[in-house]
């Protein structure tokens, strides 16, 4: 067995039953209804794109599952959010609304994370916690140290979450975020929502290991591979990485083995490396279906509830569109601002 201090590469987590997790009723029809929520976000971007009103999509489909399990065990303005472009659903628990997301997409005067400067799905948010990342993939990592440094410097009671793809643990800046937050035994949980592909390279070209969480030990903080179709299962494994780094135990890498269920963006064609027959295959595991074939399961959703909910939510999110849509553009003067200096240094 694995031990706490992480000397065997990786320990394999499985699910315990809700009420073992502290999760009650309440929590996991909010767990649902966020789940859903980013699966209809992400559809309703893609008829936009189709349409020609939205420039670029990066799906989310597939990855729910991790995204709201790991996101559901911080706390909202507490704790710090460093998300990558692929994360709907992480910033979707951290407090912000399909409205906004969409106002990102049309990049609307009152986008929250840059004004419509940013390209879609480059999340931030002073008011929530959620920094936001440059495009350069695995940036995000050393900047999520850094403030995870802060946050102990400063004796702050905050847990810092950073996510990633596994094609970021290929790059350099990964590995110094993952280094640094080691040797300080940093406040920070690192979640690698592995889907098999680093845009077009599968797992086995880029790397020579398993499991990406084999890497932590390297590290020195414990690897943990949890399905990430699981969302309870996710949310287990991040409770105990968030508890371990608020007592001060320092980092943890999680793997969460996933899947996108469409093309890595909406400019990607995924027909080039993986077939039709294995991406539906992977959707027998599609973890809202899941979730929802648990929830009844446990006596706490029935199938009429689901289906209603499902029209509830899609009017929703089809009222967010609308009202985005039509929010102003960004006024044209406005180009230069945090540009070039306005004059007003201290």
């Amino acid at each position: 067995m694995p031990s706490e201090d992480g000397d065997v590469a990786t320990r394999v987590t499985t699910a315990a039953s809700h009420e073992a997790l502290g999760l009650g009723e309440d929590d996991l029809l909010s767990i649902h209804r966020t789940m859903l929520t980013a699966r209809l976000v992400d559809e309703a971007s893609f008829r936009l794109n189709r349409q020609g009103k939205a420039p670029f999509v990066v799906p989310v489909s597939g990855h729910e599952g991790c995204q709201v399990g790991t996101a559901w065990a911080l706390r909202r303005g507490q704790d710090i959010w460093v998300p990558y472009y692929r994360d709907v659903a992480v910033v979707l628990v951290a407090g912000m609304t399909p409205v906004e997301i969409f106002l990102g997409l049309f990049a609307k005067a009152d986008d929250p994370s840059s004004g419509g400067r940013q390209m879609p799905s480059h999340w931030g948010s002073r008011r929530l916690g959620i920094i936001s990342h440059s495009s350069p993939i695995a940036t995000q990592v050393p900047h999520a140290a850094g403030i995870a440094y802060a946050a102990k410097y400063r004796k702050e009671d905050a847990v810092v979450g950073c996510w990633f793809g596994e094609g970021a643990t290929s790059e350099g800046a990964w590995h110094e975020g993952m280094n640094f937050a080691g040797i300080h035994k940093l406040p920070i949980v690192f979640i690698c929502e592995n889907n098999q592909y680093a845009i077009s390279v599968a797992q086995a070209k880029q790397m020579a290991v398993e499991n990406v969480a084999d890497r932590g030990p390297a590290y020195g903080f414990p690897g943990v591979v949890v399905d990430g179709s699981d969302v309870i299962a996710c949310y287990g494994a991040m409770r105990t990485a968030v508890d371990r780094a608020r007592a001060g135990e320092g980092p943890t890498l999680i793997e969460a083995k996933t899947y996108r269920f469409f093309p890595h963006t909406s400019d990607d064609d995924d027909r080039s490396y993986r077939t039709r027959e294995e991406v539906e295959a992977a959707k027998h595991r599609d973890p809202l279906h899941l979730f929802e074939h648990y929830l009844r399961k446990v006596g706490v959703l029935e199938k009429s509830a689901v289906d209603e909910l499902a029209v509830e939510v899609k009017a929703e999110v089809d009222k967010a569109v609308d009202q985005a849509w039509s929010a102003p553009d960004p006024e044209p003067s406005s180009l230069t601002r945090h540009v070039f200096s306005e004059g007003d240094e201290a």
